[in-house]
């Protein structure tokens, strides 16, 4: 008898996990956000929930993690829902770059100067102060807000001492920001946006919280327990389309060749990615390759697509 999907995750979940967990000693943690060099090597977590409400976890699955990049899906999505597609589109490129999240050289060659896209550092710092608000205490609460509604908890918060130590050591993230200021690119203030952009990157969240929001994504927008529409089916295939071709940074086209998912991950070791339809998935695993994504993460996601047939390609 051939096991249904559901029973090989239950069977499995926590074998593969355990298989996966052993990469991590060839990865590194983050170190130059200093309150992330804090995390344990071989911590390695997955949580998956499904459209009809059955969900399953295996690993450190309930360990409090930041969303860093993982956020800037969401910005972009306010952003688009406050000011439409055109204004957005004026500001930050839609192509992948090739290179490093945190690169600034291609600001200064491209013409015009505007980031490449919305998901590396340059483009989410201008997605950050497109956000509607009088300040950046209003920008950061409505965007608070709004992943608190997509996570289905109401509890999520800021990890302060997260948040204090990128502001602290975000030397780069505030050259890019004058950089754009002096092109005219951005928003509002340096300051401003930078607490508003190291704000929602210092959201405090677990593979649960990352699970329900990659599920609202997998539904097209739409509640999973009421279906109330949350976000707009035409800027949910603009975010997932950008996860597909830069959401693993510069490792993107070979997450797409690997697991074929669209994916967002983050350098705390957190990944969200989903199975259209089907699945929400929040994957946590602090040790980073050399792209800055979670090794064990992308290989327990990579073994999840091709065991089950998940790829999108």
């Amino acid at each position: 008898m051939v096991m249904n999907e559901w029973d090989q995750l239950k069977q499995h979940l926590q074998e593969w996990v355990e298989e996966c967990r052993g990469t991590s000693a060839a990865g590194t943690v983050a170190e130059y956000i200093p309150e992330l060099s804090k995390a344990k090597q071989d911590m390695l977590g997955v949580y998956l929930l499904g459209a009809q409400g059955l969900s399953i976890s295996a690993g450190e699955a309930q360990i409090p993690f930041t969303m860093q990049s993982i956020s800037k899906v969401f910005t972009l999505i306010l952003a688009l829902i406050d000011h439409g597609e055109a204004a957005v589109f004026s500001k930050v490129g839609m192509e992948p770059t090739g290179d490093n999240f945190n690169s600034i050289m291609k600001l200064e060659l491209a013409q015009p100067a505007i980031p490449f896209n919305p998901l590396i550092n340059a483009g989410a710092i201008v997605v950050s102060s497109m956000i509607k608000g009088a300040n950046a205490a209003e920008k950061s609460e409505r965007i608070l807000t709004f992943f608190r509604e997509l996570a289905g908890n109401s509890g999520l918060a800021y990890d302060e001492q997260v948040y204090r130590s990128e502001s602290e050591t975000g030397h780069l993230n505030r050259s890019m920001a004058y950089f754009l200021l002096d092109k005219g690119i951005l928003g509002c203030g340096v300051e401003e946006v930078l607490d508003i952009y190291f704000r929602h990157c210092s959201i405090q969240v677990c593979c649960k919280d990352l699970a329900r929001m990659a599920l609202v994504l997998a539904l097209d927008g739409a509640d999973p327990a009421t279906g109330k529409t949350l976000i707009p089916r035409r800027y949910v295939q603009i975010a997932k389309t950008f996860m597909v071709t830069c959401g693993m940074y510069n490792g993107s086209g070979e997450f797409a060749i690997g697991a074929g998912l669209p994916a967002k991950s983050g350098v705390s070791g957190g990944i969200l990615t989903l199975v259209p339809g089907r699945y929400g998935i929040g994957v946590v695993g602090p040790a980073l390759n050399p792209k800055g994504n979670s090794i064990a993460g992308v290989q327990l996601i990579e073994r999840l697509s091709q065991t089950l047939d998940w790829s999108l390609f």
